[in-house]
């Protein structure tokens, strides 16, 4: 049975299980069940620990974006501004590749309204607020470079911005149960797309 590693922010582990679900008679589907990958230099040292600890995968599906646009009180500017974003998903890409796997990348879902996320620090008193701007940058940046290395994009912003609320759970932020199972659906497709690749 072909083996598939799902990596990537906690919009991957909303719809993770329901992509194992799917395509539990065709594929082993893996991930971490209890850490997201956050921003992409952590996905970059996490996608190592599997591929040093599980060997070889045949599909790795990956996203990334809202950890590394973030800019977190105090700081002024986004955790990786966008070429440093762009700079490690090409790390990632070149690990995947290395491992002898097909890499499928999700856009970041979009944002509703500048509200997003609604939730505070553990001091009480910083939000952490999102743009749609920066969503649409971040993305644009990432297909331009995902495309330019012939990678399949899996658009998941696309998905969830034809929902009059963009499958938002009251966060602002994470997505409704609905949400996500639309999400594995799309996603369980890329990966059987993908998984033509392999000879």
């Amino acid at each position: 049975m072909k083996r598939v590693l799902l990596l990537g922010d906690s919009i991957r582990m909303g719809y993770d299980e329901y992509v194992k679900e799917i395509l539990k008679d065709e594929f082993e589907v893996v991930y971490d069940d209890f850490d997201n990958g956050r921003f992409s230099a952590y996905t970059l040292w996490q996608a190592n620990q599997f591929f040093k600890n599980c060997g070889h995968f045949d599909v790795v599906h990956w996203n990334n974006g809202y950890w590394d646009m973030n800019i977190e009180f105090p700081m002024t500017d986004a955790f990786h501004p966008v070429d440093e974003y762009v700079r490690f998903l090409g790390r990632i890409l070149r690990e995947i590749r290395r491992n002898g796997a097909v890499p499928v990348f999700a856009t970041t879902t979009p944002i509703l309204s500048k509200e997003a996320a609604a939730e505070v620090t553990c001091e009480g008193i910083t939000p952490f607020v999102y743009d749609n701007e920066w969503v649409k940058k971040y993305n644009a940046a990432a297909v331009a470079f995902i495309q330019s290395e012939g990678v399949m994009i899996n658009d998941l912003y696309a998905l969830c911005i034809k929902d009059k609320h963009y499958y938002k759970c009251p966060d602002l932020l994470h997505l409704t149960e609905e949400g996500y199972r639309r999400c594995a659906e799309k996603t369980a497709y890329a990966i059987r797309e993908a998984a033509k690749e392999i000879k």
